[in-house]
């Protein structure tokens, strides 16, 4: 079978492919050792001596947190480690090209094949190929060899992993073929007409040159073709052409976020009454518009970008990345309103774009969190004692333009992609471009010596900045127009010195949402957005309500790790999910300002003790009093657990027009309008057992929604949730969620029970995570505490169709859960 197409779909599970010739995975029987040694020993070692794994794999989580290693990389290892695996080639394959495609391995790494290098790539986040073909011995066993360099372990100001932490595939194509990533479509809409431009590259690296025909086809959800279009091509040898062509489809339906319409293209290669190579892209129809006054159109549809920045961990899973992990994660994004995500600071898996098409969410794709030189990078606390200066930097001169143009180019067939983002805050006031207005010669930048220490003549100069912008800008052109170009500047006032916004289509504001008005009429022509922004509820006002302000990204919408702070700390703690993917406080919080499906959340703490404080200075302002007059939390969790007559505040998290609370089905609290200036309806009162419940109500005074909290007892069973369906693909991660009860069967968020998985049946635990960011335990066994009376257990079934695998979950005192799942 040859299949080249972009995305393979099956129950929960979806892979990207390379995306040319025939592809197969190969992920399973992998050796790895961590340690260097010299390329031409390793025909000396036997695989047993080093450990099988499966990929992907992150070898960086699979070792304990150590307070000795750096904070930015959340207390976890770097080093230097070898892969290797055996592969089969058939003698009948002899006249084939052989290709090697890696998503991604980060990093610094060196491919062998039979002892030989065939190539390296430092740059661990873009995804690359090798012609193989002059190194294998056809009909025998070739060994493939991966060394990953990681010693530079202090080099990101995240956890970014280490290993071949993404899938490998093996290709082999004709010697004609279509190229990787060579089939490229945009869209266009003229009236009625939807207009598909394609261009597909054509490689000839045969012996002879021959016509080739060119067949498209464009399918829609039915399956039904709806346009097509033929055409010869002939390539010389050792020679590659782009042909491009262009379908029409009357009244297409578009791609939007609430219905995301995916067509798809078929592309073959036909030559002598054979197909010699065959490609499917997802692909359909849709528009972006941008504009300085009224901001950002979707298919004409003048909107508010309510985005998220985003890593690539999955707290216990690290940088391994898994489909069906991060469709749960977008999907409960999307329930709190979220439209959009940003790939924070770098190209992330082919799936998770493909997954924004499918499920409908825009995306920033991002590239680079530094340019030509270092940034900080804090190694005992998020902005504490002597900062590391180890990074990307060394390989952006060399690599840079080719690492934006392979990204380009991989993802720009996404339908989600709405913009492409050139770096994040490379021009952070002397981190480390300098520029005189530091000194705050000029009143209007706002800047001032004490701020960021003044301009500092021996640091890069910042003008430099819109020089590389504008070549970076170029790249992007080069392989698709049909984007804009983006950054997130950290350095406003300073950048605006520069040409370094005039080389963007749309600039993104990091935090200054204090400079949207006024850069709006200083330079009336740029398109301004919020590309990184906190939680409160003056940076999205300052969005909402000015039409100019297309939207915000939000930092973050997942917990991630590294960027910790002190030990005890994993990793940043303000997303809108936990490491486990479930909804924290804040993420109600922001559901409510950013849904229209009516909703209401409660939470509590006493009073003096709102989430964040310490417990004496907690005490000590309770009983005083002051507390009465502070804030409401948009960080506190449904718990009604305390003391008889303990004074608790309550807080709701609604977008109802007013509310009222009912303790055992008496008014508690009285009937209280939405507080626009913080978002949040909140009530003093006294604790008592039972039933704590917030009913929401419209402006005429009628109910529209309810959200109940109740006083649990102690722990006594756990309870087992599939998320998903029990039937599952082989190779497919199960996730359960784990929820700690009480005898009635109600939540109990105050426990912290240590729970012990045992799988039966041909899988593996992947790992268990609760979301607790300062247990520093070990997160590499069977055993963890739950948080907040909850956890997830990842588990990967490798078994065959029909193969059952049993799941069971114990802890001393509690009624044990068991899930069982079969294998399609």
């Amino acid at each position: 079978m040859i299949l080249s197409a972009s995305i393979w779909m099956g129950t929960g599970v979806l892979h990207a492919q390379p995306g040319f010739g025939t592809a197969e995975q190969m992920n399973a029987n992998w050796y790895f050792h961590l340690g260097d040694m010299a390329p031409q020993a390793l025909k000396e070692i036997s695989d047993h001596t080093w450990k099988e794994v499966r990929l992907p794999h992150d070898w960086g989580v699979k070792y304990p947190l150590n307070p000795s290693l750096a904070s930015a990389t959340g207390y976890l290892p770097g080093g230097i480690g070898w892969y290797r695996k055996q592969l089969p080639v058939r003698a009948e394959d002899q006249g084939k090209k052989i290709f090697l495609y890696f998503e991604g391995v980060y990093n610094r790494s060196e491919v062998y094949v039979n002892g030989k290098s065939v190539g390296n790539r430092p740059n661990g986040y873009v995804s690359f190929s090798y012609d193989i073909t002059p190194y294998i011995e056809f009909g025998k066993e070739n060994n493939i060899a991966v060394r990953v360099d990681h010693s530079h372990s202090a080099d990101s100001r995240w956890y970014t992993g280490s290993g071949i932490y993404r899938d490998v595939w093996i290709v082999k194509s004709n010697p004609i073929h279509i190229d990787q990533w060579g089939v490229y479509a945009y869209p266009e809409l003229k009236g009625r007409k939807g207009l598909l431009n394609t261009e597909v590259t054509v490689v000839n690296s045969g012996t002879t040159a021959g016509p080739v025909t060119v067949a498209q086809e464009l399918v829609d959800v039915r399956g039904q073709v709806v346009a097509k279009k033929s055409q010869k091509l002939s390539v010389a040898t050792g020679d590659k052409k782009i042909l491009q062509q262009q379908l029409t489809v009357m009244n297409p339906r578009l791609w939007s976020l609430d219905q995301p319409v995916q067509y798809t293209l078929r592309t073959t290669l036909w030559q002598n009454g054979k197909t010699i190579d065959h490609s499917e892209v997802k692909t359909g129809f849709r528009t972006f518009t941008f504009d300085p006054d009224k901001g950002f159109a979707l298919n004409n549809e003048w909107m508010k970008v309510k985005g998220v920045c985003v890593h690539h961990d999955a707290g216990v899973l690290g940088a391994e990345v898994y489909p069906e992990v991060w469709r749960r994660r977008l999907l409960t994004l999307k329930s709190l309103g979220v439209n959009a995500i940003r790939t924070s600071h770098n190209p992330q898996a082919s799936s998770l774009y493909a997954l924004c098409d499918e499920l409908g969410l825009l995306v920033m794709d991002e590239a680079f969190d530094e340019w030509e030189f270092p940034k900080r990078k804090w190694l005992q606390g998020w902005n504490v004692g002597t900062p590391g200066f180890e990074g990307a930097y060394d390989f952006f001169e060399e690599w840079g333009e080719r690492d934006l143009a392979d990204m380009v180019k991989r993802d720009r067939n996404h339908l989600s992609i709405f913009a492409w983002s050139i770096g994040n805050e490379v021009d952070y006031p002397n981190d480390p471009y300098s520029h005189p207005i530091l000194d705050g010669e000029k009143k209007e930048g706002g800047f001032t010596q004490a701020s960021y220490g003044g301009y500092k003549k021996e640091a890069p100069d910042a003008m430099r900045l819109g020089d590389i912008a504008k070549r970076l800008a170029a790249i992007v052109k080069k392989y698709d127009r049909s984007r804009a170009v983006t950054a997130g500047l950290a350095g406003v006032a300073m950048s605006n010195e520069t040409a370094y916004p005039g080389a963007l289509d749309i600039a993104g504001y990091n935090y200054t949402e204090s400079r949207y008005q006024q850069d709006h009429e200083r330079y009336p022509e740029r398109v301004i957005f919020g590309s990184e922004n906190r939680h409160d509820l003056s940076a999205w006002l300052a969005v909402r309500d000015n039409a100019h302000i297309f939207g915000q990204f939000l930092w973050t919408g997942i917990d991630y790790l590294g960027e910790s702070g002190r030990w005890p700390s994993r990793g940043f703690y303000s997303g809108l999910l936990d490491f486990a993917g479930f909804v924290k406080p804040r993420g109600y919080y922001r559901q409510s300002l950013w849904t229209k499906q009516p909703m209401a959340y409660l939470g509590t703490y006493p009073l003096g003790g709102a989430p964040g404080t310490t417990d004496a200075w907690s005490a000590l302002e309770s009983q005083q009093g002051r507390w009465k007059n502070e804030a409401p939390s948009m960080d506190a969790w449904p718990i009604w657990n305390y003391q008889d007559g303990q004074q608790i505040r309550v807080v709701c998290y609604t977008n109802s027009a007013r509310a009222r609370l009912e303790l055992n089905g008496k008014i508690v609290g009285e009937e209280k309008n939405y507080d626009g200036k913080t978002g949040i309806i909140y009530w003093d009162i006294p604790y008592a057992k039972g039933k704590l419940e917030v009913v929401g109500m419209d402006t005429t005074g009628k109910e529209a929604v309810r959200h109940t909290i109740q006083s649990s007892q102690r722990p006594a069973s756990i309870v087992a949730r599939l998320v998903g369906d029990k039937t599952i693909k082989a190779g497919a991660v199960v996730q359960i969620a784990l929820q700690i009860v009480d005898e009635d069967g109600l939540p109990v968020i105050l426990s912290e029970n240590e729970l012990r998985c045992a799988v039966v049946g041909n899988a593996r635990l992947l790992g268990m995570e609760a979301g607790n960011n300062t247990d520093m335990g070990d997160y590499t066994d069977n055993r963890q505490r739950v948080y907040h009376g909850k956890m997830i257990a990842y588990v990967q079934a490798l078994g065959k169709s029909g193969d059952k695998i049993n799941i069971r979950f114990t802890s001393p005192w509690l009624q044990p859960a068991t899930v069982t799942c079969v294998i399609n």
